[in-house]
């Protein structure tokens, strides 16, 4: 084979192995009417809305997807995203423009709906005229980071800016791919490759962020590490690191400045018995621990979906994918059981930047500190959700539409899933004990409406919700699974292990070691409770001595209120011993007995970083240095990591915008929390992961005169089906 058509293959067999990483391959037409996507993996694509497969026509169960024109879509609400006709408009302007007219070589990293002003938004009402459309553009050009706005009403650039502050924009897929072909290209890459006996047509790669170090050779540059894997013999990849051996490469020069190869005495594991496909598994005879289940609804869902705003129960919001943050929910409403008007509880909600550090400071390692939403897009990862299995029957799939690096759009299709959850769990119920003689038992079903996104960004996946409970409660949820990132080791057994060594994670299997990580996942929460103008009031418990004159008791806790007056007050690390709670309220709306009416944060997830707040890493990324947070709103105040992520310095971060120590008092704030994991790996990780899960609440606290469910009815035997189950052989 020449070596042009080996490079070639090569890049093409990473490519396919990285399939969580770049999941769908745009693929312009030449007339560009035309949108065409297609997953390299399973073979499906897509054109003009219609699914075509030449690999798997039986498994396409997903009638929103063939039945929903995206080429006719019309904005219906100020926060719809861009549709593909606005995406077409928005490249034709830009052709015009100078900055783009005296360039030949530019990337478009980001394309998204610039959102009108908050108070224009929230005046809105259906039936009123749409407000102006605008697209706010992240573009490189000549490695100079812009920011502009593109005004479609007019087909004019109204705004133009360059970056200030330290970092490059979120890579494209285009980028992401197109970098693995660089390091096949050196001799001294491959060598170190075929002399630990790994077949090139073997060879699985991935591009991984390189981080920010303060070193001369990160000055001016974009740079991104390749590391690779052998395929040989499964399609778990990752279980066989090529240990040692890593290539420094120059994005936009697309050279390579450094390979490091270390591991030369380390070999590369076997990979027995680590595909988990369920095709592969089922060979070796199925663990059929349940029989089928399924939640059925004889009179269908109890949600709507018009366009992107949703309703169901009481509630109602606006859900829109994005490829940065994945899934945003905005203008959270909900009904008022006994005035039935809608009430404001939050304008904004989404995932503002994940941090994932590994804890491993060797040559091959110490750069794994991925901050997956502003490096990769966190949305850009999402993958599309399985029928029956990421959601039930009776789910409703909503695709996202996105800008590839020249702006052309394409389709992420089935990206996220709405569907009703009943897991028998009780709302509230009550029955009387027989001492009272009073026969009542009074018992609700508990009924949730959930969002749901998974991203697979390469080896781990994450399933983020968005729960909608009846009592008023939103539950926020991330689910962790998906595949360990090992470390190769001439170990095959922990005896082999001198005392004194340690192997920065667990012996997993022969050969293979699973490092310890974290994974921070921060929360931008902008609380509108009952209007904007709100205040954060931290509730403390304390414990109160009494005297013997008093009361027999010697202590109680008592409950003391303190109102954040400025951005510093609002700073919390959470303490076991120290209990608080956490409240939103609207100083100006009472209840009836004068109660101020507010929301709690409820927190779960609470592991926190533990490293040094001078280490590069986590001075990138601050914002996890706290768990909680409050800010004044600020429109470009939205990613906790700053714009520009990528070898970002930390000096545009959630902890520097805090700093400023503005008042919050009274004030349109925005509520930051932040899911922390500590994983120390262990067998039962391995080859794949069962999921873990974390969540945080967000609970009314006064915000209604009563338990807002008191009338929700219980279930009658005549509501439901009766399913006969088959008899047992």
């Amino acid at each position: 084979m020449e070596a042009k058509n080996l490079w070639r293959f090569l890049v093409l067999s990473s490519v396919v192995a990285i399939i969580s990483l770049v999941s769908w391959l745009h693929l312009p037409s030449s007339s560009n009417k035309e949108v065409l996507n297609c997953n390299l993996y399973s073979g499906w694509c897509t054109s003009k809305n219609r699914f075509y497969s030449s690999a798997r026509p039986k498994e396409i169960k997903n009638p929103s997807f063939s039945t929903r024109d995206h080429q006719s879509e019309i904005p219906q609400h100020p926060l719809d995203p861009l549709t593909i006709q606005e995406f077409n408009r928005v490249r034709t302007i830009l052709s015009s423009h100078p900055l783009f007219k005296s360039s030949s070589s530019y990337t478009l990293s980001s394309v998204v709906l610039e959102e009108p002003d908050k108070k224009l938004v929230l005046k809105w009402k259906k039936g009123d005229p749409p407000l102006p459309r605008k697209a706010s553009v992240v573009a490189a050009v000549k490695g100079v980071s812009h920011v502009l706005t593109v005004d479609l009403e007019i087909s004019q650039v109204t705004s133009l800016e360059t970056g200030s502050a330290s970092g490059y924009p979120t890579m494209t897929m285009e980028e992401m791919v197109g970098v693995l072909e660089v390091p096949l290209k050196s001799t001294e890459f491959n060598r170190s490759i075929t002399k630990r006996g790994v077949n090139l047509a073997d060879l699985a790669c991935l591009p991984i962020s390189s981080g920010w170090y303060g070193t001369p050779v990160e000055e001016d540059r974009r740079l991104i590490k390749v590391q690779c894997y052998s395929k040989e013999g499964t399609v778990n990849f990752y279980m066989k690191p090529i240990e040692g051996v890593t290539a420094l490469v120059d994005m936009d020069r697309r050279e390579v400045l450094a390979i490091s190869d270390d591991g030369q005495n380390i070999p590369v594991a076997s990979g027995a018995n680590t595909d988990y496909r369920y095709s592969i598994q089922k060979l070796n005879g199925e663990l059929r621990l349940l029989n089928p289940i399924s939640l059925e609804q004889p009179k269908g869902p109890s949600f709507t979906v018009d366009g992107h705003l949703v309703k169901w129960a009481n509630w109602e919001f606006h859900l829109r994918p994005d490829p940065r943050a994945g899934t945003i929910i905005s203008q959270v409403k909900v009904r008022d059981p006994d005035t039935l008007k809608l009430r404001n509880v939050m304008y904004k909600g989404f995932t503002s930047e994940l941090f994932v550090p590994y804890m491993d400071p060797t040559e091959g390692w110490y750069f794994k500190t991925y901050m997956d939403a502003g490096e990769y897009g966190f949305g850009l990862q999402a993958m599309p959700l399985d029928p029956l299995n990421d959601c039930p029957r009776n789910a409703y799939y909503m695709d996202g539409v996105f800008a590839s690096s020249d702006g052309t759009p394409y389709l992420q299709p089935n990206m996220i899933c709405i569907f009703e959850s009943y897991a028998g769990d009780i709302a509230w119920r009550h029955a009387e004990c027989p001492i009272t003689n009073l026969k009542v038992t009074e018992v609700r079903p508990k009924v949730t409406l959930v969002v749901r996104m998974a991203a697979a960004v390469a080896n781990y996946d994450y399933i983020v919700d968005w729960e909608f409970q009846t009592d008023g409660i939103i539950r926020s949820k991330v689910g962790l699974s998906g595949i360990l990132m090992v470390k190769g080791t001439t170990y095959e057994n922990m005896e082999q292990v001198p005392e004194k060594e340690y192997l920065y994670g667990t012996l997993l299997s022969e050969n293979i070691i699973g490092v310890i990580h974290d994974h921070f996942i921060t929360y931008h929460l902008d609380m509108d409770v009952d209007g904007s103008e709100n205040s954060f009031v931290k509730v403390k418990l304390k414990k109160e001595e009494t005297s013997s004159e008093e009361s027999p008791r010697k202590s109680y806790l008592k409950a003391v209120k303190k109102v954040a007056k400025t951005e510093k007050d609002a700073e919390i690390r959470l303490k076991l011993y120290e209990p608080c709670e956490f409240h939103v309220v609207n100083p100006m709306k009472k209840t009836r007995i004068g109660n101020p009416v507010g929301y709690k944060l409820v927190p779960g997830g609470t592991a926190g970083s533990l490293l040094d707040p001078e280490d590069p890493p986590q001075k990138r990324a601050a914002f996890t240095n706290n768990q909680i947070w409050v800010t004044p709103y600020n429109k470009t105040e939205q990613w906790a990591g700053g714009l520009f992520v990528y070898q970002s310095k930390g000096d545009d971060t959630l902890q520097v915008w805090s700093n400023r120590d503005r008042g919050i008092e009274n004030k349109d704030i925005v509520l930051w929390y932040t899911i922390g994991f500590h994983h120390i790996p262990c067998q039962e990780d391995y080859p794949i992961m069962p999921t873990v899960s974390s969540s945080f609440d967000l609970k009314p606290v006064n915000f209604f005169e009563r338990n807002p469910i008191l009338g929700v009815p219980p279930n009658f035997q005549e509501d439901l089906p009766v399913c006969e189950a088959h008899k047992s052989a």
